[in-house]
């Protein structure tokens, strides 16, 4: 719990874990603050933790001595819970995935490319862990789904341009001819919204 994590600078990789999801946290705040109070409580952090946590990631990406993003991610969350060789294209990279206490169907997943390059970063449903079941509009709740299971579910997805770094968005098509545009932060559903098409 954030109440028991080392203070004055001594972290304990528990505690670095517990801080990057406090990270993932932030950048969600915006969409579905209730969810997100209630899971920083789950953690048992403070808003003041959340702030400090999400000031100490930003100084550490931009700093000038900066490790690689993929040396980063592993300096925090420490070795990945699995390292599966992955092929993208022409280019073969690979996938790493760590468990996170706040998510346990889920896993937070880098694909590591050579030299240290990161080419994505989000949320992914867990091997073996059941997927959600996406048949219609009302499915779509947030924190419901991955980008890749409402892609799938609401084939074919028209990718759109995030509003940040972390953002990702899906024009889907409903099996009602609803127009609907689908925004995921870290690859967790976050809201939708009925752009066209019958009502």
């Amino acid at each position: 719990m954030a109440g028991n994590r080392p203070r004055g600078g001594a972290c304990t990789m528990g505690g670095m874990r517990l801080d990057f999801q406090l990270v993932l946290l932030r950048r969600m705040a915006d969409h579905n603050p209730d969810l997100v109070e209630d899971a920083r409580r789950t953690l048992g952090a403070s808003i003041a933790d959340m702030r400090e946590a999400n000031k100490r990631w930003q100084a550490m990406a931009r700093s000038p001595r900066s490790r690689s993003a993929a040396a980063r991610y592993r300096s925090v969350l420490g070795p990945p819970g699995s390292e599966t060789p992955r092929q993208v294209g022409d280019l073969e990279c690979t996938a790493w995935q760590w468990p996170l206490s706040l998510w346990p169907d889920l896993r937070f997943e880098v694909l590591a490319g050579p030299g240290g390059a990161v080419w994505n970063e989000w949320l992914v449903r867990a091997p073996g862990a059941a997927a959600p079941s996406l048949l219609a509009y009302d499915d779509l709740a947030p924190w419901s789904c991955t980008v890749d299971e409402a892609a799938r579910a609401f084939s074919p997805a028209r990718p759109l341009e995030g509003t940040a770094p972390t953002r990702w968005g899906l024009a889907l098509t409903m099996p009602d001819g609803r127009q609907v545009v689908a925004e995921f932060t870290w690859g967790l559903l976050q809201r939708t919204a009925v752009i066209g098409g019958p009502r």
